[in-house]
């Protein structure tokens, strides 16, 4: 058959550029294990507990994800999993097109706090934490941003000063996903030789958490404020390896990728959503993915979503060659939550007057998205990073 003769095949609406047939084919079994688990555990679930405003039972949760293998999934050794960069970032992707909330469940345990523990701290917290922390047995947190120390992590007024032998901490922490149900808090603060990082068990007398209520986005999720009254720990509570603020800020990065991936999977699920309303909501005599103004809208949603899929890959690959830079992943997450956020606001349009209910997930993802969009650094910040690296000026300060 010559060239001329032959027919491509017609592009897939759910993946219009083929971007997963570029998956190995273990990632794709992972992708399918996190899809098939996150439809059938969570997606019947996640509208009430989106609506109630918490997770009712995050012990159980932990549990599940743990034996699913996505807690620390991308670390090795200590009961991790070991696995590619991509194929994490495809957990996280199935995650998210559920919920951000409870990939950030999984983002949180995995790639601050664990990731934090199996960089810099020793082997005895290696060993007494990891192992528990990836099978869901222990919950983790990560103690960085503060009441009035957000984009600026390096103006944190979290101390901890040496009392003999003892550590003593005081301060307070703002916006710690689980930390009102965590076991182990890693906790940053200033000392007099720079910013160290601590593993504080939650138990330890003088800790306190107190969780965040009203919140109107990610909720699905248990977000708390962390308090330090006095908080005496041993002198190996310290994480030896834990020097200046490039600990915690890579910690972050770590968990940046996860939001490139988590944010294509927001997009799609609204998408989705949209193009099965389109064909079926009827007005006028026929569906309303009929008409030319709504399939504008469904173009630039396909559009956005296969851009955001793609990046996310590239970055991956490049993640597992050992070729990505912060700022790759800046760049990530600066055009995915934005290709996301369009998707979801035009998501909510498509659906008319049901785009506000929770019985569709588009307005759900909407406001998910806001808040993803500022933590983690806001999208002004990874402009600002992305403005530096192709300038070599800083604009920060």
């Amino acid at each position: 058959m010559s060239d001329s003769q032959r027919r491509a095949a017609a592009p897939d609406p759910l993946d219009f550029l083929a971007v997963d047939a570029e998956l190995s084919d273990t990632e794709r079994d992972i992708r399918d294990a996190v899809r098939e688990f996150s439809t059938r555990e969570l997606l019947p679930h996640v509208a009430d507990w989106f609506e109630a405003g918490t997770l009712p039972d995050p012990r159980g949760l932990a549990k599940a994800f743990g034996d699913l293998g996505v807690l620390g999934m991308h670390l090795e050794g200590y009961g991790c999993g070991g696995s590619s960069a991509v194929a994490y970032g495809l957990a996280c992707r199935e995650l998210e097109a559920v919920d951000s909330g409870l990939r950030s469940f999984v983002s949180v345990q995995g790639s601050l706090a664990m990731a934090a523990i199996h960089k810099f701290g020793s082997e005895e917290q290696k060993n007494e934490w990891l192992p528990r922390m990836a099978a869901g047995d222990a919950i983790g947190c990560f103690g960085l941003t503060e009441p009035d120390s957000g984009s600026d992590p390096g103006s944190m007024r979290t101390r901890a000063r040496r009392d003999g032998a003892d550590w003593v901490l005081n301060g307070t922490k703002m916006w710690i996903t689980n930390g009102s149900v965590a076991d182990v808090a890693v906790v940053w603060a200033a000392t007099d030789d720079g910013i160290r990082g601590f593993v504080v068990p939650t138990d330890t007398p003088g800790f306190s958490a107190n969780v965040i209520h009203k919140k109107l986005s990610l909720r699905a999720s248990i977000t708390s404020e962390l308090v330090l009254e006095d908080v005496r720990l041993p002198a190996d509570a310290v994480m030896p390896a834990s020097k200046g603020l490039g600990s915690p800020l890579s910690c972050l990065n770590e968990a940046r990728y996860g939001i490139v991936w988590g944010v294509a999977g927001a997009a799609r699920a609204c998408y989705e959503a949209s193009l099965d309303y389109a064909k079926t909501r009827e007005q006028f005599g026929k569906p309303i993915g009929g008409f030319q103004l709504t399939q504008r809208k469904l173009a630039d949603m396909v559009v956005d979503v296969n851009h955001a899929s793609m990046t996310a890959l590239r970055i991956g690959r490049l993640k597992d060659e050992g070729n990505c830079h912060h700022n790759h992943v800046s760049f990530g997450k600066f055009a995915n939550v934005a290709a996301a956020q369009r998707v979801a606001r035009t998501a909510r349009g498509i659906h008319g007057a049901n785009g506000i209910t929770l019985e569709y997930p588009v307005m759900r993802h909407m406001v998910n998205l806001e808040t993803v969009a500022t933590y983690e650094g806001t999208e002004e910040i990874h402009a600002l990073s992305i403005g530096q690296s192709v300038t070599g000026v800083s604009a920060f300060r």
